[in-house]
């Protein structure tokens, strides 16, 4: 396996003393996980944030392996983990994709839809002008993955909260009943500070 290609970082977990596991996730590859030595050291700390846009090189000498990767930051979401709502939005899409998405299955709706919905959260003026976008993303999330219907129309925030509220149960149900960790915190903290804007 040898890849390279533009990539999301949606999580790193730390593995031994300086390295992580990194998931990717790929336009054509969709989501890959892969060895990042040094991925806890000074330089590459800033460059493994979830929703960070990374250019990464991924090699493995099989399939089984699990690969190496190299990574370069593209774009950096680092500035927006201050503030409150854009880092509660990122941990919870970043932690929800990397969840939900079987490894090694292209997606490109999905990456169009995530990358978009990212660069949303950390340049709209306020979140009035993601929470839509998120909202979507649920939607688009569930029915990739066979469990949604049609695209929703939403003219408010408070249609953008409603199938936020509606979609948690399908979300708590159908992707996330099986993964060990508590995925769904990060959006019960997102959920309470969007409520709190309301």
């Amino acid at each position: 396996m040898h890849l390279r290609a533009p990539a999301i970082l949606l999580s790193a977990r730390p593995h031994g003393e300086t390295a992580v596991i990194a998931r990717l996730l790929t336009e054509e590859s969709g989501v890959v996980a892969a060895y990042v030595a040094g991925g806890r050291g000074r330089q590459l700390r800033p460059v493994v944030i979830p929703g960070n846009l990374v250019e990464t090189e991924i090699r493995a000498k099989s399939d089984s392996q699990l690969p190496f990767a190299r990574l370069e930051l593209t774009q950096s979401r680092g500035p927006w983990l201050t503030e409150p709502l854009p880092a509660a939005a990122i941990a919870w899409t970043c932690a929800l994709t990397a969840s939900a998405l079987a490894e090694r299955n292209p997606y490109p709706s999905l990456y169009s839809a995530l990358s978009g919905l990212l660069d949303a959260v950390c340049n709209a003026p306020s979140a009035r002008g993601w929470v839509p976008a998120l909202a979507s993303y649920e939607v688009l999330l569930l029915r990739e993955l066979g469990y949604g219907g049609a695209k929703p129309e939403i003219a408010s925030l408070e249609e953008a909260l409603e199938i936020l509220r509606a979609n948690e149960g399908q979300i708590a149900r159908y992707l996330l009943a099986d993964t060990r960790s508590d995925v769904l915190a990060a959006r019960s903290l997102l959920m309470q500070r969007l409520e709190r804007m309301a």
